[in-house]
Parts: C-alpha cells; sequence; structure tokens
C-alpha cells in the first residue's frame, strides 16, 4: 500500500514527532522514506539579496551555514531513525513555498503518504493546523497524516 513516505521536516519537536509514526508505518510495509527540508523563502527574503534567495530555490544553500546546518540536522535526524530501523531514507532540501514544494516532491517522486507536524518551527497555530500543514492538506492529492501534537506533549 505504501511504497514511498515523505516526511516534510523543519526539525521542530512536532515534526520529530511525525518522524516516529512515518518510520512506523514505514516499517510496517517496508516503504522508502524521503525526507524533506524546505526554505520558507518568502520568510527569509527580507534579509537575503535576491541572488542568495534564488540559489536556495535551487536547493543550493553554500554560503549560508545556518541554514545548511538547519538542512542537514532536521533529514539527518530522519537518517539516523530510519537506519535504525533498517528503512532506505533519500533526503533532499530545496527552497519556496513549502507547501507547493511538498506537494510537487510528492507528486514527481510518487509518494504514497505525507506524514507532517500539524505545526512546525514558527510556533504560530492555527486553530488546529500550522499554515503549511493546512496548505500542503489543500496543494496535493497524496494522503496526508498530520501528527498533532500539543506544546505540553512535546519533549
Amino acid at each position: 500500500m505504501y511504497e514511498r513516505i515523505l516526511i516534510p521536516t523543519d526539525g521542530s519537536d512536532v515534526a520529530e514527532l511525525a518522524v516516529e509514526h512515518a518510520l512506523d508505518i514505514a516499517a510496517q510495509y517496508d516503504a522508502e522514506v524521503h525526507a524533506l527540508y524546505v526554505v520558507d523563502t518568502d520568510a527569509v527574503a527580507y534579509s537575503l539579496g535576491a541572488e542568495q534567495v534564488d540559489r536556495i530555490r535551487q536547493g543550493n544553500f553554500q554560503g549560508m551555514t545556518e541554514l545548511r546546518e538547519d538542512a542537514e540536522a532536521a533529514t539527518g535526524y530522519v537518517r539516523e531513525q530510519a537506519h535504525e530501523r533498517g528503512l532506505t531514507v533519500v533526503e533532499h532540501t530545496s527552497g519556496g513555498q513549502p507547501h507547493d514544494l511538498i506537494a510537487d516532491y510528492a507528486s514527481d517522486n510518487d509518494i504514497d503518504l505525507v506524514v507532517m507536524g500539524s505545526h512546525g518551527r514558527s510556533g504560530v497555530r492555527r486553530a488546529l493546523l500550522g499554515s503549511v500543514t493546512e496548505r500542503t492538506l489543500r496543494s496535493t492529492t497524496v494522503p496526508v497524516l498530520v501528527v498533532d501534537a500539543r506544546a505540553d506533549e512535546v519533549k
């Protein structure tokens, strides 16, 4: 049923909870895991120049140590946890509008299931879902499992 599972991650505690759910499902179905880190270029455009934003959109974080380290830490966490379960992992980083890139990645890579946290690092919650999660639900035809975690339940 599930051959490829996408885990969009920003490295937040809620994203790490989603990783656990996704890997349990992947282990059950012996599915390939895809870890995706997206830099929201709308959020960083004001502090970076146009050339840097264009490089981020191409997935090139050269010269942007903090962004590269954040991306590597987030997808690296997925990789480490998946390898402990004997699962295959594909890591990918990109830049743009997160919900669009998640939907495009799912479509382009024949993803069967997207597993993501209810909200991410921004800490801003809309009723129940963060804006990226809400927009992803509206942007893709792939099934999405949303892992909800209340702030007091997150380590």
